[in-house]
Formats: C-alpha cells, structure tokens, sequence
C-alpha cells in the first residue's frame, strides 16, 4: 500500500459509526476506501444496511487530518500496515466478517506459516497450568507453530515466553496502540517478542486505553488461528470469550481438563462439559486432531541407543517389532488400544526417533 492509500483507509476507520463490518461493505461496493471517501452520499445509501446516519460523519475534513497524524506516528516508528486483502494479511482472519480492515505491525512476523494456534488463560495460572503449558510448547515444537496470545500476565506470557525459548515465532496481540505496553511491566520482553515474531493491533496511537479493548482484541486472537487453546480459566473470563468467538468462526477449541475442586479450572470443565472443546489432556492431542505432519524437510533426529519408553509404547514396540510394518488400525486391535490412542502414542514414539510412518497408514520401527 502507498501512503496514500493507507491514509484513506485510516481517515475510514476515523469515522463515527463506521466499524470495520460496515467498511468492508462500503469498501466492496466503491472498489477502495478511497473510492468510498469521494463517493456521493445518494450512491452509497442505496447498499444494503447503509442509511444516511451511518455516513452522517463520513465527509469531515477531520478524519484526513487524523490519518497524516496517525501515518506520521506508523512511518516514525517502522510499523507496517496489513490490509485486509492483502497476501500478508492472516489467512485465516480474512474469512471473519468482523476483522479488522487495518492490522498494524511491528517485529519479524512471517504469518505465511497457517499453523497458527492461540493460547489463553487466566492471569492467576497455577503450578499445574504453568507445568502443562511448557510441556505443551515442547512438545509441539517440531511442528513450528506460530504462537499467538495477548501477552498479558500468567497464561499468555507463559506460553509466549516457551515459545520464544523454543525458538518458535509468537505474536502478542495488544488491546491498544503501538505507543504504549499493557501491563508495564512486560516492557522487559518487548525486544525478545520482536525478534522472535512481533505484535499486532487494530487500534490507533490515539485510541484511549479502556478494558473493553481485551474483547475488541480477542477476535484477532481467535480469528487469526487455527486453534484456540484455553489452560485455564476461571468459571467467567476473557479466555472463555476467545474460546466462544473461536467457535463462531468453526474454529478448534481445545480445554485442559482440571479438578472440578479447582476454581481455575472451572471454565475449561465447563467447555468441555457442554462440548465446546476438545479435551486437552495430551499435547500430541493437537496434531493429531489438526492432522498436522512433521515436515520433512526437517533434518532428521538421529535415534538415541537408550530411549525411555512407557508401558503403552512399549506394547507397540515390541508389536512392531514381531510383525514388521503394520497399519495403524491392526495395531490398535492386536496392542488393544483406541486408534486415537494409538496415533497419538505413534506419534510421541516418532519424535522419540523409535518409529517411523509409511504410506498407506503404515507404521514401522527405526
């Protein structure tokens, strides 16, 4: 985009009444925001849903000034600007009738890689939230995810700061402008997130910091993933509201399970109580049931001469072992274990170096 163009699209955005499912339609219709900005009030009025008080604001100089203030603010500090039909506007966010029409940018985000899983959870996460969120991270590693959460305290820095140790991109979605950090005293991992991913917004230098801004920035969150991933949560919170958009978008939700005495795990039992999630008691349980592969073009982990198997892929093992190559579901039968169990034993045991698949839903040993 030219800076021109960028100006007319933030001088939309400016305008009182006019969010981002409207400027889409405006937008459709006149071909550009431009466009939209110089057409006669008599022409838009005739799409449907647009009447003469929604675009009661739409040619006041203001807006335009408002824009070179804010384009002045985005060019000083080296932010870019992703539009909604742009390539390097998030895939999957392009498909949510409520997106952003504008996301700003900064750090080394590569959002071409579309195995994008949010995570989020309560600021208060326990030991055993913290526990499963690194293990999580870990195990997922090799499938290079993008990371994504909100950056806040307990459940999203914890995952962002286990991706970042994984060397794995994360993107802290913000609820207000680029000039400023929320909360304070995350300004220490400002640098680190950058170079390992960035951060991405839809509001303004200008915009006023206000706690209904966490749901605004929640369908980014949700929109832009794959999956959504809640660790924990109480029986209300925001993360119970990521889940819900991520739902309305035909998105995965996924929920680790907690004790039902335990007021932060009330939320997750909950999702999954009333089949809002996929029970999360596995990390391999998300590639699985993404069906995600390793890439190939990994370079290949060398198998170690002693590898700690447990009781379940011992079975396997020694079943592969007698029987060569076999397929997933004659080892489920003769191991007696539920193929989903299987896969995700398989699985663990391929990262392990100990097995490997073939074509055809063909198993065999290293």
């Amino acid at each position: 985009m030219t800076d021109d163009d960028i100006i007319f699209v933030l001088a939309l955005q400016h305008v009182p009444k006019i969010g981002d499912v409207t400027a889409k339609k405006l937008i459709n219709f006149c071909g550009s925001a431009e466009a939209v900005l110089k057409e006669k009030r008599h022409h838009l009025v005739k799409i449907d849903g647009i009447g003469m008080n929604t675009i009661k604001g739409l040619y006041n100089s203001e807006h335009i000034k408002a824009a070179e203030c804010e384009l002045q603010f985005i060019k000083e500090n080296k932010i870019s600007c992703l539009y909604f039909t742009e390539d390097i506007y998030p895939e999957k966010l392009k498909h949510c009738i409520d997106a952003p029409i504008l996301l700003f940018q900064t750090g080394n985000v590569n959002l071409r890689q579309q195995r994008i899983i949010s995570i989020v959870g309560t600021r208060k996460i326990t030991t055993y939230g913290i526990a499963f969120c690194k293990k999580l991270i870990e195990q997922l590693a090799p499938f290079n995810p993008i990371v994504v959460s909100g950056f806040a305290y307990g459940t999203d820095i914890t995952a962002q700061r286990a991706a970042m140790k994984h060397n794995l991109q994360t993107i802290g979605c913000l609820a207000h402008g680029l000039n400023q950090i929320y909360p304070k005293t995350h300004k220490k991992y400002i640098a680190e997130v950058e170079k390992h991913g960035g951060f991405l917004t839809d509001f303004w230098s200008s915009d006023t910091f206000d706690r209904n801004n966490f749901l605004k920035r929640n369908r980014i969150i949700a929109g832009m993933s794959q999956a959504t991933i809640v660790i924990e949560s109480a029986e209300k919170g925001g993360s119970l509201v990521t889940a819900d958009i991520a739902n309305s978008y035909n998105r995965d939700v996924f929920a680790v399970p907690g004790r039902v005495t335990d007021s932060q795990s009330l939320g997750c039992n909950n999702l999954i109580k009333f089949q809002l999630a996929h029970v999360l008691s596995n990390p391999l349980d998300i590639p699985y049931i993404l069906n995600w592969e390793l890439d190939t073009k990994q370079p290949v982990i060398q198998k170690q001469l002693f590898v700690e198997l447990t009781s379940e892929e011992k079975v396997i093992y020694n079943y592969l072992k007698d029987n060569e190559k076999q397929l997933l579901d004659s080892i489920a039968l003769e191991c007696q274990m539920p193929i989903f169990k299987v896969a995700s034993v398989l699985l663990t045991m391929e990262l392990k170096g100990v097995t490997r698949p073939l074509p055809g839903k063909l198993f065999e040993l290293v």
